[in-house]
């Protein structure tokens, strides 16, 4: 099987997708942060413990700018059939578009299979792409084990810190705590880090390994990354 490999900081393709929510484009979507995943089929029970997971989330989404998008080979019949079922089980709708992939085009194109592992279903994948349609992170999970959504929120939201304030994220980090602040560029910005850090606001460990405290709030943005054609 040939299948296309995405890395971090490729345009996303487009494409047309037949989808629940009727047709759609990745293009649609420029100006919102897009979470694409991939599961390997309808009616299973790991799944389905996503997607409950993922529609409980869908609010927290929405806050940061970003669109859900499920996929899998299986037919629209079936998706419409497994999300009914969903509800009729639950009392939960599912509030995004799960798109019809049947001959496997569009799980090539974004890399979604492991042929090593099957090229019957895909691997549970997670694209982040950005309003400007960059990949910014993948992650990727065997078919046997549910993904993590407070993770894949936590990461959202580290990004557009990193975004909007030029700030790094250290390990664990959390929104509303400390951000890293970029290292110093010159000798005279590591010796202002080193004999006053308190003037800049900064807690450091080090001159090269400095905190600062975001003001409150400061991560519920909406705000896009920097366009690199302007």
């Amino acid at each position: 099987m040939n299948t296309n490999h995405l890395s971090i900081g490729m345009k996303a393709p487009d494409f047309n997708a037949v989808t629940t929510f009727g047709p759609l484009k990745m293009s649609d979507f420029k100006g919102k942060w897009v979470i694409l995943f991939s599961h390997p089929g309808d009616f299973t029970p790991v799944c389905t413990t996503e997607f409950i997971a993922f529609a409980s989330a869908q609010p927290l989404f929405a806050e940061k700018n970003a669109q859900l998008i499920g996929l899998s080979i299986d037919s629209n019949p079936s998706h419409l059939a497994w999300v009914y079922a969903i509800y009729l089980t639950t009392g939960i709708q599912i509030p995004f578009p799960v798109i019809a992939d049947r001959m496997g085009d569009i799980a090539n194109l974004y890399g979604m299979f492991a042929p090593d592992v099957s090229t019957q279903e895909t691997v549970r994948n997670v694209f982040f792409i950005d309003p400007n349609q960059i990949v910014r992170a993948i992650l990727i999970y065997p078919n046997a084990n549910g993904r993590s959504i407070p993770e894949i929120l936590r990461l959202l939201s580290a990004m557009q810190t990193t975004d909007k304030d030029h700030m790094l994220t250290p390990a664990n980090w959390q929104p509303e705590q400390p951000a890293i602040v970029p290292p110093p560029k010159t000798y005279d910005e590591l010796l202002a880090r080193q004999n006053d850090p308190a003037a800049q606001n900064l807690s450091c460990q080090n001159w090269f390994w400095c905190y600062k405290q975001l003001p409150p709030g400061n991560n519920d943005h909406l705000l896009s990354p920097p366009n690199p054609n302007n």
